[in-house]
């Protein structure tokens, strides 16, 4: 089992030119932890894992990986240190195979030169036959053995959402960052999708940031919530506590008119 460490959002803001995007958020996601990441659409939720995974540089704060500084770190070093996300749509590559889809994933793990490569020596062949031996085990373990040789971008779409979804598990992450993995799925596919969330969970032990708006998942699955609006903290705690506060409750149904 790859071992696990927890994640540190530390008074992190985030300005675009005069537009404050996220102002002074912190959280922390421990390892087998199940953390909700809520709030509004436009409340600054995807925000915060493009912070994490260094897709944008905060303006202010820091995010810590264990004791590894992740803030200013390139994107491609931050998942070879072991975060992985998805994102709301697949960002696959259509006409690869799902196996090869899978197996860039494993390009951080490849530690082969272009020579070595070009003359496919031993090293070269033991590491591929290990890269393959662990992308058919992630394959099995979200059930998509079966499309293993199809042209990813021939198969339906609650198929290409998982396979996003495999893609982040062949980066061995040892914290991984869902962005809405059940949006736009049909019923079977989210229950689907819950089944593999709890698998992690439960049985590799990898703490999880997970942004959702479904609030029936989120009640069902999350070990704790933690809300945005307006890119700033409006509440954390248990599930049962954060999705009772009125405030949550205003910031995503709004105020009721006063009756006249």
């Amino acid at each position: 089992m790859t071992e696990c460490v927890p994640l540190h959002v530390e008074h992190v803001s985030l300005d675009f030119g005069g537009l404050r995007v996220l102002n002074d958020v912190s959280l922390e996601v421990r390892p087998g932890e199940l953390l909700a990441l809520l709030g509004p659409n436009g409340a600054g939720k995807t925000s915060v894992l493009n912070c994490i995974s260094g897709i944008y540089r905060p303006s202010a704060g820091r995010i810590l990986f264990g004791e590894t500084l992740l803030t200013g770190v390139k994107p491609h070093r931050i998942a070879q240190l072991g975060v992985a996300r998805t994102f709301q749509h697949g960002e696959l590559f259509p006409h690869m195979t799902v196996l090869e889809n899978l197996l860039v994933g494993r390009h951080p793990h490849i530690s082969t030169g272009i020579w070595s490569e070009g003359f496919f020596c031993r090293g070269v062949r033991r590491q591929e036959v290990a890269h393959r031996k662990a992308v058919e085990e992630i394959l099995e373990f979200v059930e998509l053995t079966r499309y293993r040789h199809h042209a990813a971008g021939e198969l339906p779409f609650g198929v290409q959402k998982r396979i996003g979804f495999a893609r982040s598990l062949a980066l061995e992450p040892k914290v991984l960052l869902l962005d809405e993995p059940s949006a736009g799925l049909a019923r079977d596919d989210r229950e689907d999708m819950a089944r593999f969330i709890l698998r992690i969970k439960h049985d590799l032990g990898i703490g999880m940031i997970w942004v959702e708006h479904d609030m029936q998942m989120v009640a069902d699955l999350a070990d704790r919530l933690y809300v945005l609006n307006f890119g700033e903290f409006l509440a954390e705690g248990s599930t049962d506590a954060v999705l009772a506060d009125p405030r949550v409750v205003e910031a995503y149904l709004g105020t009721p008119k006063a009756a006249e």
